[in-house]
C-alpha cells in the first residue's frame, strides 16, 4: 500500500530554555525510574531527559534508570547510589499515569533493593498525572497546529476532530484517567469533539478511533499520541496514522509527536522532588484495584502499596512479584496483545496478579 504523507508537527514547541535552579536543602540523590523500551531512540530520550534535568541542579546526582526491557536497572541505580555514601534515595516514576507498573512494580523493585540495602529509606514520589501545567502544555502546542505552516488550509477546529491516543493499561482507574485529561483538555477548545482510544492492552485501540473519528465527517483529524518519549508503540502509532490518512486521503490528518523533554515536565518533576523531600506525596487510592482487592480480603493496610508517603514500610498485597505477564508484552522478542479483543480485557479489568 502506498502511504500518503501526514503532516506531523516539529518536537520542539517549547517555551524558553529554564533558568537553573537553587539546591534543594537535602542533597539526596534523586532516582529516575523510565518504564524502560526495546527501541533505542525510547531509551535514549529517557537518558537525554534525565541530563536535562540534573543540568537545572547539579547540587544532588540524577540517576536515570528503567524498570524493565533494557538497562540500567532500577537494582543499578540503587547500588550507584550506595555505591556513593547515600542512605536515603528519592524516587520518582517517569510514567504519566498511576497503573500497575507506578502501584505494583516499582514498589517490587524497591522492596527488593530494600531487603538488599536495609539501611537505605527510599522516599517515592508521584508520576506525572493531570496537573494545570500538562495541560497548559498540550495546549500551546494545538495552538501551533492552527498556523499555516501546520494547517495550510485553514481548516477551522468546529471542523477538526481530536484523536487522543493512550497508552493503554491494566488498570481502570489508569485508563479512566486518560478520558479525564482528554476530556478537560477538549473543554473549551472548540474541536468539534475528542476520541479516545488505546495503542494497547485496553479498547477502543487506535484503527477504532480512526473510526469513530470519521463518523463526524471532519475535514482534519489531529492524533494526539499521550506519550513522553517515542518508542516501539509510540512508532506503531505514526504507522497506524499513515495507513489511515493512505485509506482516507480526503480528511487532513495532522499529528503531533510525544512530549520529549519539555521545559513545563521539569517544572513538574522538580514539584514531585520536592514533595519526597518534604514527606509530603499524596495520592488518592480509592479507585485503586490493588487497594480495593486488599479491602476485600480483610487486609489491614490498603494504602500500603507504593503511594504512602515515605515507602520505609512494605507493601506487598500477598502476590508474588514478576511484571512480564499483566502489560501486553514479555520481557524477549516482540510485544505479544494479550487482549486483542474488548471482551478478553473486559474478564481481566479488576484482576489484581
Amino acid at each position: 500500500m502506498a502511504i500518503a504523507p501526514i503532516i506531523t508537527a516539529p518536537e520542539d514547541f517549547t517555551p524558553p530554555a529554564l533558568a537553573p535552579w537553587e539546591p534543594l536543602p537535602m542533597k539526596r540523590p534523586l532516582l529516575l525510574v523510565g518504564h524502560g523500551s526495546r527501541d533505542t531512540d525510547g531509551r535514549d530520550r529517557l537518558l537525554e531527559f534525565a541530563a536535562a534535568y540534573q543540568a537545572l541542579d547539579t547540587s544532588r546526582p540524577v540517576i536515570p534508570c528503567f524498570l524493565e526491557l533494557t538497562e540500567p536497572t532500577i537494582q543499578d541505580g540503587v547500588d550507584q547510589c550506595v555505591a556513593q555514601g547515600y542512605t536515603d534515595i528519592s524516587v520518582l516514576p517517569i510514567l504519566l499515569f498511576a497503573a500497575r507498573h507506578n502501584k505494583f512494580d516499582v514498589t517490587n523493585e524497591l522492596d527488593r533493593a530494600r531487603l538488599r540495602h536495609p539501611q537505605v529509606t527510599f522516599h517515592y514520589g508521584r508520576h506525572f498525572g493531570i496537573t494545570p501545567e500538562i495541560i497548559r502544555l498540550w495546549q500551546d502546542r494545538l495552538e501551533e497546529l492552527d498556523t499555516p505552516a501546520f494547517n495550510p488550509q485553514g481548516i477551522a477546529r468546529e471542523d477538526t476532530v481530536l484523536l487522543f491516543v493512550g497508552r493503554g493499561a491494566s488498570d481502570p482507574d489508569a485508563n479512566g484517567d486518560v478520558y479525564k485529561l482528554a476530556r478537560i483538555l477538549w473543554e473549551g477548545s472548540r474541536y468539534h469533539t475528542v476520541e479516545i482510544c488505546f495503542i494497547g492492552i485496553t479498547h477502543p485501540r487506535l484503527e477504532e478511533g480512526f473510526r469513530r473519528a470519521r463518523l463526524y465527517q471532519p475535514k482534519r483529524i489531529i492524533v494526539l499520541p499521550y506519550f513522553l518519549f517515542t518508542g516501539v508503540l509510540v512508532k506503531k502509532i505514526v504507522d497506524i496514522t499513515q495507513q489511515e490518512q493512505a485509506q482516507h486521503p480526503d480528511i487532513t490528518v495532522t499529528y503531533l509527536p510525544e512530549m520529549g523533554s519539555h521545559p513545563r515536565l521539569m517544572q513538574i518533576l522538580r514539584e514531585r522532588e520536592i514533595e519526597t523531600q518534604l514527606g509530603q506525596v499524596q495520592m488518592n487510592c480509592e479507585m485503586c484495584k490493588f487497594r480495593l482487592a486488599a479491602v476485600g480480603a480483610g487486609a489491614s493496610h490498603g494504602h500500603d502499596h507504593g503511594h504512602g508517603h515515605d515507602h520505609s514500610h512494605s507493601h506487598d498485597h500477598g502476590h508474588a512479584h514478576g511484571h512480564g505477564h499483566d502489560h501486553g508484552h514479555h520481557h524477549h522478542g516482540e510485544p505479544v496483545d494479550l487482549f486483542p479483543q474488548p471482551e478478553d480485557y473486559h474478564q481481566r479489568a479488576w484482576q489484581v496478579p
